[in-house]
């Protein structure tokens, strides 16, 4: 049965061919035959001398096999008749599980007791189970996702357990995933709860109403790049499918707003929607999708739509229930809109908000989200470019229960924006996130210093090329208890601002990431290892280029509990390696030594004392380790995903 559903060989079967080999585990019996007599020469014409040749049972029309096929009970004997030929297969999985013939198990039929003991030794009757629970899972990629291993997925896990999840990703160029693939799985699989169809363009409606139409317990619906699908398929799914709780549609030119009203009218238990760039989805699809699902719908996510303030307000008005809501690309939304969805006062659940490239986001609209949306404690900003220090002060101020804030982007946000937040957010918030501000400058010494933020426990400042010493020095002073510090891409670092930071931080650092600040040298690895070796854990210093053996030795001699560290690309040796792996009290589990010229052939014997705890090991662009020490060590390191 495995070697059916999961089978990896080629596809091209041909009727009345054989997918395994002779001495399969399928009995068929055949009667001897007699040489035909005849009594005077005659010609045979070629299709019936084809026609005498064939095998008797393939002589019978697909109506007579359908009958057969209909009265063979699920499990080991159906998928040993769709092992037969392609088109036993594809007979097969034609046929609806309801119209699967149960066997009679209280031996009713005036069988004759040993005869059915004798059939019993050749063929394991097994009856089809009415409960099945949908618990399988299968997932085709690529050139894999045809219509016959459809077929043979409908097939085989009919009877073990029934197939409750399907992803198919991508198609096969030549023979890809049709509507006849998609009926298969609809006929065979009546428990499927969850369906993925991503770049299937040969995926029409015909295949989605016939799920529509045997897969009444579908729970979870994901569209991506679908050109064929249209809102036809999504009514038909709408009004056959009432247990439908998340629907994620992407990238599909023909589905608009009659398909989202239809879900919205008939899915009262619709908890989650996501569309993304689907042209013809207007206000229409978005109010009706609020207004009707607005007592159980939690996540929202609208990205790259044509609709306007008037959705925001619907949003604004409705989203009682909505505690995660996403917003991106939306061009016709106006400064107007998100003020209105802030004031309405709708959105008393609002937990975690992302909002992307959205001209209508400025000083006066974010304000406003924030009095509006009193408990929400995540906020992302990316790409936000009317957005000043002013409007981002205001909202971290009536913003109360602000936990986490990230601003990516934003490049009108400088440092003044950033020391207002803190100093407004200083009780509760917990994280924040600086990702490529191009406004953000180095702080002069001397500028006076708010109130400390004791409850910041995370600072990421990445790749934002102004921030400099000063900046993080302050920082380091306003944010005592950092346990977790990203300061990735920062090349205008040194030891001068790190080493403020870590001196400040009085909890201990858990996870710190240096990669790409070039101008970093052991100095501030051994500060780091001395004052925070204890509750370190995580060390990235990839691209650090000033980061020697010296380094290597400081984190074997002081950090216990490390257990994932990055040196690629640094200035570390042999020396370096044998120093960790003679660290009894080091537990690493994944080491990075990627591109290191320095690290050879010399380090197998240390890699291999490290390999006794190590899950992960980057070997990648080191030159002067041979392909045969590799080798040695992924035999010798069997537990150990090596990267070479």
């Amino acid at each position: 049965m495995p070697a059916l559903v999961n089978y990896n060989g080629d596809d091209e079967l041909h009727s009345g061919g054989c997918l395994f080999p002779t001495g399969s585990y399928v009995d068929v019996y055949s009667p001897p035959r007699k040489r035909a007599r005849t009594s005077a020469p005659f010609a045979l014409s070629e299709s019936e001398f084809e026609l005498q040749n064939q095998p008797s049972i393939e002589v019978l029309p697909e109506e007579c096999l359908f009958e057969i096929f209909k009265r063979i009970p699920c499990g080991k004997e159906r998928s040993s008749v769709a092992c037969v030929s392609k088109s036993w297969l594809m007979l097969l999985s034609s046929i609806r599980k309801a119209e699967i013939c149960k066997s009679k198990s209280n031996g009713s039929e005036n069988l004759n007791k040993g005869a059915v003991a004798k059939v019993s030794d050749v063929v394991e009757m097994k009856t089809c189970d009415e409960n099945v629970d949908g618990y399988l899972t299968r997932c085709l990629d690529g050139k894999k996702a045809t219509d016959m291993r459809l077929a043979a997925i409908a097939v085989g896990t009919s009877g073990h357990g029934g197939l409750g999840k399907l992803s198919i990703r991508g198609s096969n160029y030549i023979r890809g995933v049709t509507n006849f693939g998609l009926t298969a799985i609809a006929h065979g699989c009546p428990s499927l709860r969850t369906l993925s169809l991503w770049n299937v363009p040969c995926v029409g409606d015909e295949g989605l109403f016939e799920i529509a139409k045997e897969c009444h317990l579908l729970e979870k619906l994901e569209l991506s790049h679908c050109p064929s699908v249209s809102d036809k398929s999504l009514i038909a799914i709408a009004q056959s499918c009432p247990n439908l709780t998340a629907l994620n549609i992407e990238s599909c030119s023909k589905i608009g707003n009659e398909g989202m009203q239809a879900i919205g009218k008939f899915c009262p238990k619709l908890q989650s929607i996501s569309i993304k760039d689907c042209p013809l989805v207007r206000d229409h699809a978005i109010s009706s999708l609020l207004s009707s699902a607005s007592s159980v719908l939690t996540k929202v996510k609208l990205q790259g739509l044509n609709i306007t303030d008037f959705s925001l307000a619907v949003i604004g008005h409705y989203g009682k229930a909505v505690t995660s809501l996403m917003l991106s690309g939306l061009r016709n939304v106006t400064e107007k809109g998100f003020w209105v969805m802030g004031n309405a006062l709708g959105l008393p659940k609002l937990i975690s908000l992302t909002i992307a490239s959205c001209g209508g986001i400025t000083d006066v609209s974010l304000e406003a989200i924030g009095k509006g949306c009193t408990n929400l404690k995540q906020m992302c900003l990316r790409k936000c470019c009317f957005l000043s220090d002013d409007g981002l002060v205001a909202f971290a101020r009536s913003a109360g229960s602000l936990e986490i804030l990230q601003v990516e982007e934003c490049n009108r946000v400088s440092e003044s924006g950033i020391i207002g937040v803190l100093s407004n957010c200083a009780a509760k918030l917990k994280s924040l996130a600086l990702v490529k501000c191009m406004r953000i400058k180095d702080m002069a010494l001397g500028i006076p210093i708010p109130s400390p933020s004791n409850s910041l426990r995370s600072l990421s400042i990445r790749n934002c090329p102004g921030f400099g010493n000063g900046s993080l020095a302050m920082l380091g002073k306003l944010c005592p208890q950092l346990q977790l510090v990203d300061l990735s891409g920062l090349c205008g670092l040194t030891n001068v601002g790190i080493l403020p930071l870590l001196e400040s931080c009085e909890t201990g650092l858990v996870k710190v990431n240096l990669s790409g600040c070039l101008n970093l040298t052991d100095e501030a690895v051994l500060a780091l290892t001395r004052i925070h070796g204890e509750t370190l854990e995580l060390l990235n210093l990839d691209g650090c280029r000033k980061i020697t053996d010296a380094s290597l030795m400081a984190i074997s001699d002081n950090c216990a509990f490390l257990s994932d560290l990055d040196v690629s690309k640094c200035a570390i040796s042999d020396s370096g390696l044998a120093a960790l792996s003679k660290a009894e009290q080091l537990n690493l589990q994944v080491l990075s030594v990627s591109s290191c010229s320095e690290v050879t052939n010399r380090s197998m014997s240390s890699l291999k004392k490290l390999g006794k705890t190590l899950v992960g090991l980057n070997l990648q662009h080191c030159n002067s380790i041979s392909s045969s020490t590799v080798t040695q060590l992924v035999e010798s390191l069997w537990r150990c995903d090596i990267l070479s």
